[in-house]
């Protein structure tokens, strides 16, 4: 990959760097060569990034090159934005009161280059910031008030901006972020695809299995995918990727979908996307959706403080409570009578002003089938675990209890089933989904549609076995193309 560093003057870059290229922002722009370039990554330290001006434009059209610009314009847009900053940095609010807590004034300001401080002690929050932001040189301002520290504000700065006392330092923490790994590597002799799968390594009920995943990367290298597992840490060389592949238990307020919004500024594949991980983490949605398409589903009502006493003349006992954003029977719990419903949904609304009502219906098992890109690619059984009404038991001591899962080739299960579950995929998206679905006599009804499913050896690729990550990689490097304007 070709490193380029883009700068006002020339005389702005006084670091001693091997490997990198420095240019002006004009040449970066207007000489036709850099336009031609097919892998290049920008590093983008103006003096200016104001709408229109020569800074903004470089992060511009290394985006319309297919480059990858570093600042990217969204992280130039988030820094200006008060309320990005302010959400962004409540993530961070337990990391900023511990680093900051010796700190005797009411204002401090915090220098970050590459990810470093000239002091340890702040490399964790300067870590943290330069993966939310990630620009090369940024100073972030904190104030102190009502017994706490906030992020004032954060901007880039340029190498003009460095401190004579801080050069050595400087030069020396660039040098070591440019002979990271993904600088040092030549340029592949496969298509050059580059795909990022999250996963947490220590989460306990992952989408997918470590073996799993290794086999969605043996897939990936056959189809000139070069995929390689990223963490949270990793936020900060999300745009040297061309795809992003997300398996780990996503939410709205989690890093997980704050890296899929990241992936689509940036112009990645990106499953699952943000909009998907919206629509599919919030029941309120859902049951809304069913209601204007027209869908079979369990009777289902919104469960409102001024309504609350509706539900259980509406739908009897035993009722099927949910929190908007359940997901693999957690957050999902059962009233048998009107104490524990007035007990449980005093509880649920304390957290959310809307909930899920659901009428109860009893099945040995619930329908899953994936779908990807609009297509069902496997239909499982989820049998209830033993002796509970639900597939996953997570009263059991040690974990959840599970019941066992029986798997069927897509064309051998009920075509009503597929079409359902199809149908409503395409309402939320061409992402990947899971359609949970339950089956009284010859009648469907669906129950709910998560992103990011499960998937993993021996249940889901029971039957298509290596051929489920095959069919998956061709169509993630199929949207890659498409991304690139190239045609296979």
């Amino acid at each position: 990959m070709r490193i380029i560093i883009t700068v006002t003057n020339l005389k702005d870059w006084d670091f001693n760097i091997q490997g990198v290229e420095v240019i002006t922002g004009k040449q970066y722009l207007t000489d036709s060569q850099y336009s031609k370039i097919k892998n290049a990554r920008v590093f983008n330290l103006s003096r200016n990034y104001k709408y229109q001006s020569t800074g903004y434009y470089v992060s511009l059209l290394a985006a319309a090159r297919k480059h990858k610009a570093v600042p990217s314009i969204s992280t130039i847009q988030d820094m200006k934005s008060a309320a990005v900053i302010k959400i962004l940095s409540t993530e961070l609010e337990a990391l900023i009161q511990k680093s900051l807590k010796d700190i005797k004034s009411d204002k401090f300001t915090l220098s970050v280059y590459f990810g470093k401080n000239l002091s340890k002690k702040y490399d964790a929050l300067s870590g943290q910031l330069f993966n939310l932001f990630q620009s090369p040189f940024i100073r972030a301002h904190f104030s102190y008030a009502n017994d706490k520290w906030f992020l004032q504000n954060i901007f880039p700065i340029t190498a003009g901006d460095v401190p004579g006392e801080h050069k050595e330092f400087v030069e020396m923490a660039t040098k070591k972020y440019f002979e990271a790994k993904r600088f040092s590597v030549p340029v592949r002799n496969t298509s050059g695809y580059d795909m990022a799968i999250l996963w947490d390594p220590l989460e306990k009920t992952a989408p997918s299995s470590e073996k799993t995943l290794q086999k969605f990367i043996k897939a990936a290298a056959q189809k000139g995918i070069q995929a390689e597992l990223i963490t949270k840490d990793d936020y900060s060389e999300l745009s040297s990727y061309d795809a992003l592949f997300i398996r780990e238990t996503t939410a709205v307020n989690h890093h997980t979908f704050r890296f899929a919004q990241r992936a689509k500024a940036e112009g990645l594949v990106v499953v699952d996307d943000p909009e998907s991980i919206i629509k599919c983490s919030n029941k309120v949605y859902l049951a809304e959706l069913l209601k204007m398409h027209q869908m079979d589903a369990p009777e289902t009502i919104i469960i409102h403080k001024d309504n609350v006493n509706l539900a259980p003349d509406i739908l009897g006992f035993p009722i099927i409570l949910k929190q908007p954003d359940s997901a693999f029977s957690q957050g999902v719990s059962k009233a048998q009578n009107l104490a524990e419903y007035e007990l449980k949904v005093a509880s649920l609304l304390e957290k959310s002003d809307l909930i899920i009502g659901q009428q109860f219906l009893q099945t040995d098992f619930d329908w899953r089938v994936g779908v990807f890109n609009g297509e069902a690619i496997y239909a499982c059984k989820y049998f209830m675990s033993k002796q509970h009404w639900q597939i996953v038991n997570w009263n059991k001591e040690g974990g959840g209890s599970y019941g066992k899962v029986e798997t069927l080739p897509v064309e051998m299960a009920p075509q009503a089933l597929i079409k359902m579950a199809e149908k409503l995929s395409k309402l939320i998206g061409d992402s990947l989904y899971g359609v949970d679905i339950k089956q009284k006599g010859q009648k469907f009804y669906v129950i709910e549609i998560n992103d990011n499913p499960n998937i993993d050896t021996g249940i889901e690729d029971a039957i298509l076995k290596d051929k489920l990550y095959l069919k998956m990689m061709d169509v993630f490097l199929e949207r890659i193309q498409k991304s690139k304007q190239i045609i296979s």
